[in-house]
């Protein structure tokens, strides 16, 4: 009843002039009188039960329920009637706030204090230092350890999802191959870019690895001046190490270089997840190790395919990378806090 009212009064004050006369076709045709039992106006008054009850003893239960504070209002209901009054709501494009939280304890990514040698011992040798046994936690381990819940649930879907197709021993054969096709390849770059060493026929030709590098030939062409390969890296001050696939020029800028298979194509950065946050803390770590005398300001993830079609290279400029620093930072407090 409520919202006809309403509608009713939305109307233009013409048509409600026309609502409340007389129908004109009452004007055009004589009048029918047709009896009926059910006539409104010839039926007897009945008499009301309620007229004879006291109402000043139920006063005081009547004023409860009729003000009790409960609507029979809906948000539908409601948005329905001020459409009615008002018309519809004009449409705004609403600015959303960018995530604002900061980490704690920042620290910058280029390293202010790191002063820079000129002098360039030998830049036909990339530096390859070695893993130390020591407490820091791994940049793979602190990723792994804070993947969001929604991450979590998929990866554990696809895990599940392959357990039953290939059995568990079967999955776990899989996950042996793949982290062997990651070591061959990755071997096979080195001895690319290593100057005393050179693939070998039987490297190029080996099924496992041979559609990997055919995919990455077309990148491995704007790559020069290699500085480090599989080398040790720690940030002194934020206590994390990782070892890094490649440090090189790419098209002329300086980068961490990360090496990725792939069974499926991934042509855009967010489809590698969480290695862009690896390449950030990754560079963040060289700039503040006093084993490299050198900065990072740029980030590449190389995504190569099994079946040899062409490698998505994903370059990061100085502003990708310190965003993705940023969330790398928040990543290493989640870690710190939980452990």
């Amino acid at each position: 009843v409520r919202m006809k009212f309403l509608q009713l009064l939305s109307r233009k004050a013409e048509k409600l002039e026309i609502l409340f006369q007389t129908p004109y076709y009452q004007n055009q045709f004589p009048h029918v009188c047709l009896a009926t039992s059910t006539c409104l106006y010839s039926k007897k008054k009945k008499n009301n039960s309620y007229e004879h009850v006291d109402q000043e003893k139920y006063k005081n239960l009547v004023y409860s329920v009729t003000s009790y504070k409960t609507s029979a209002q809906t948000p539908e209901t409601m948005l329905e009637e001020d459409n009615l009054l008002y018309g519809p709501p004009a449409k705004h494009s609403l600015q959303v706030k960018a995530e604002t939280k900061l980490p704690k304890n920042w620290v910058p990514l280029v390293n202010p204090n790191k002063r820079i040698s000129h002098l360039s011992s030998d830049s036909n040798l990339p530096m390859k230092i070695a893993l130390q046994g020591t407490k820091m936690p791994s940049v793979t381990r602190i990723l792994q350890q804070t993947i969001s819940p929604l991450q979590a649930f998929y990866l554990e879907r696809w895990k599940q999802k392959m357990i039953l197709e290939l059995g568990k021993d079967g999955f776990a054969e899989y996950t042996k191959n793949l982290f062997l096709q990651g070591e061959l390849f990755h071997a096979a770059l080195e001895s690319i870019f290593l100057p005393e060493e050179t693939t070998t026929k039987e490297q190029r030709e080996n099924a496992v690895i041979s559609g990997y590098l055919s995919s990455v030939e077309h990148v491995l062409e704007d790559i020069a001046e290699v500085k480090a390969l599989e080398s040790a890296v720690q940030h002194e001050s934020l206590q994390y190490l990782g070892l890094v696939d490649c440090v090189a020029k790419y098209r002329g800028q300086l980068c961490v270089i990360d090496w990725k298979t792939s069974e499926k194509p991934k042509p855009f950065l967010k489809d590698t997840f969480d290695n862009p946050l690896q390449v950030a803390a990754y560079i963040g770590a060289i700039n503040h190790d006093a084993n490299y005398d050198f900065q990072v300001r740029c980030g590449l993830i190389v995504v190569a395919y099994k079946d040899g079609s062409p490698a998505h290279p994903h370059f990061m400029g100085p502003d990708l990378c310190s965003q993705y620093w940023k969330k790398w930072l928040l990543r290493l407090e989640e870690y710190m806090d939980k452990n």
